[in-house]
């Protein structure tokens, strides 16, 4: 993945931001700007191994982050991962709930039970818990700011991506509705939904500059796909102050794909 080089602006200065799935792609993005803006990065996610190297790539840059390791399908764990962070810092500011899950591209009638209940607790119920918890915390401290990382699959209807798209329209509803609830306790909820984004799960899924590549490239009216940093640079604008008016939106960021 590509990283960035940034100068420290310290726009998230002190903020505590727990990012699920801040191990890789997207996800990754978010926690190398997020620490780069001065916050503290509590980084949850399943495979420690990248956990720990974007923690000590952060470090190196003179950031602070800390790995915890959290299934996302795994209610217990949700909950260990905010004991730990509250043991950690005392405290969540800012939150992303990043981690997803994909799966077979087929009509609704085949696909197999296990794999919808699994894709929705991982793409729908852990948005939900961990929004509890974020949510509870928040509260105690007089606000905060979430965001959910949905897909530009919230926003339209997508062939063969069923399930997904369904989890993705969900986290939607779930993101307008807790943002009305909230709205007047200083709790900003919002969601972003990207089209295709250049990160290595799209890479293997696609083949790097395959034909089927360069097809879901150009599905796009700009001819190109986004960037790990482009997604990174959207969640970083809705943590921060500069955003203090906008709450209860899905913000597409999707090169037009779906202003078609």
């Amino acid at each position: 993945m590509k990283t960035q080089e940034k100068t420290v602006t310290e726009l998230l200065k002190n903020k505590v931001a727990l990012i699920t799935g801040g191990n890789s792609g997207i996800g990754k993005a978010i926690s190398i700007r997020a620490a780069s803006e001065g916050a503290k990065i509590v980084i949850g996610a399943r495979d420690e191994k990248t956990g720990k190297e974007t923690v000590d790539y952060i470090s190196s840059k003179g950031g602070e982050a800390f790995f915890i390791r959290a299934d996302m399908s795994d209610p217990k764990q949700i909950d260990s991962l905010f004991e730990k962070t509250i043991e950690k810092y005392g405290e969540v500011d800012l939150a992303c709930n990043n981690s997803a899950t994909g799966g077979p591209q087929l009509p609704i009638h085949e696909i197999d039970s296990d794999i919808w209940n699994h894709m929705m607790s991982v793409n729908l119920t852990a948005p939900f818990l961990c929004m509890k918890h974020e949510i509870q915390h928040m509260l105690s401290k007089g606000g905060g700011s979430i965001v959910n990382m949905s897909s530009a699959n919230g926003l339209i209807g997508t062939k063969g991506f069923t399930t997904y798209t369904a989890n993705k329209h969900g986290l939607n509803g779930l993101t307008k509705s807790a943002a009305l609830d909230y709205a007047d306790k200083g709790i900003r909820i919002n969601a972003v939904c990207p089209g295709g984004v250049e990160t290595p799960m799209f890479n293997q899924t696609y083949g790097k500059n395959s034909e089927a590549w360069k097809k879901a490239r150009d599905f796009h009216p700009i001819k190109q796909l986004g960037t790990p940093e482009s997604i990174a640079g959207l969640v970083t604008f809705l943590w921060s102050d500069a955003s203090s008016y906008v709450t209860g939106s899905c913000l597409s960021i999707d090169g037009a794909l779906t202003a078609q």
